[in-house]
């Protein structure tokens, strides 16, 4: 029976054996199978024929044992039997056809967990190296993180961006902190960094607005935090364009006590009433004016004792003590 060796690269008259012998294959087989791979690696660089009497004679082993030990290291892929023979295989290559066959085995959704897992200690390391000093980033920050991805769904990259922008609003971060602009994040459906690139456009835009109210309504300051929500709430929830916005502001120009109370129940009127754009406000608009109109008149042509008190009230007064609208226009 004829021995082969597919290693051809031996120019050394010694025994090549790879670590990997000892780490993955040793501790599992019985001594005697380890003394048959032993002996035919030695005789393999020979290219010698070999005959199951010689390993018998020359190992001091029953015929049984030898000829189990060859079916044992064929079962691990360290030898394979061919027509005349044997051939002793590369360890090292086959090792990584065993692991190839592991991952190429793997489901779907083994491999996008093992993916996610990477991705997840990748964005650990970039929020550990840019948001924190050395020994700053420690178990339980690892631990506060893990409850943010569970809690609000974000993206590795999203999750990195929310420190880092934490980080340059505040000197020393706190978990606190973090947790609300995460829940303010949340809020704007934000899940991707794609997510958060469209909000930051909307967020850009939306601080310029508020920007344009405050110098609209000539208040030398920033919009207080409750302002700011009613804005907000023109915004996002109505869809409403800084056009329709200043239609309202143009309403209270000439009263000395803003209220952002009375703006908003101007808007709101207009958003229960359907109204979507700027043709539709000035319409009902005029529509009113020529309501309050008519009355005037009505009441100038029935004499009512108190005509002169009502003809002192605008369109502006109509909103004063105004109803949000039962739906539609």
């Amino acid at each position: 029976m004829k021995l082969e060796r597919n290693d051809k690269s031996m120019i050394f008259q010694s025994i090549d054996m790879p670590d990997i012998f000892f780490t993955d294959y040793l501790s599992n087989a019985n001594g005697n199978y380890v003394k048959v791979y032993l002996y035919i690696l030695f005789l393999s660089k020979y290219n010698k024929e070999i005959k199951l009497a010689d390993l018998e004679r020359n190992l001091n082993l029953p015929l049984v044992t030898i000829k189990e030990a060859l079916k044992y290291w064929e079962a691990e892929e360290v030898l394979t039997i061919i027509p005349d023979g044997y051939i002793v295989n590369d360890l090292q290559q086959t090792y990584l056809n065993k692991i190839y066959k592991l991952r190429t085995s793997l489901t779907k959704e083994q491999i996008e967990k093992s993916q996610k897992s990477q991705h997840r200690e990748g964005a650990l390391e970039e929020i550990n190296n840019s948001c924190f000093k050395q020994g700053e980033f420690n178990t339980v920050w690892r631990d506060d993180i893990a409850l943010l991805f569970e809690k609000y769904g974000f993206d590795e990259e999203v999750m990195v961006a929310l420190f880092k922008y934490c980080k340059n609003k505040a000197n020393h971060l706190h978990i606190s902190y973090v947790q609300a602009v995460a829940d303010a994040w949340s809020k704007n459906n934000i899940k991707t960094y794609a997510d958060l690139d469209s909000f930051s456009g909307k967020d850009k835009k939306l601080f310029e607005i508020k920007k344009s109210i405050a110098k609209k309504l000539g208040l030398r300051r920033n919009l207080g935090e409750y302002e700011e929500a009613y804005v907000d709430k023109w915004i996002h929830d109505f869809n409403y364009t800084m056009e329709i916005i200043d239609i309202a502001l143009k309403r209270i120009t000439s009263k000395s006590d803003i209220s952002f109370a009375y703006i908003d129940k101007i808007i709101s009127d207009w958003h229960d009433r359907n109204l979507t754009t700027v043709t539709d406000i000035e319409d009902y608009l005029q529509h009113a004016k020529e309501q309050i109109k008519n009355k005037k008149e009505l009441a100038k042509k029935n004499n009512y004792n108190n005509y002169e008190q009502r003809g002192r009230k605008d369109l502006d007064d109509f909103y004063t003590n105004l109803k949000p609208a039962a739906g539609g226009k």
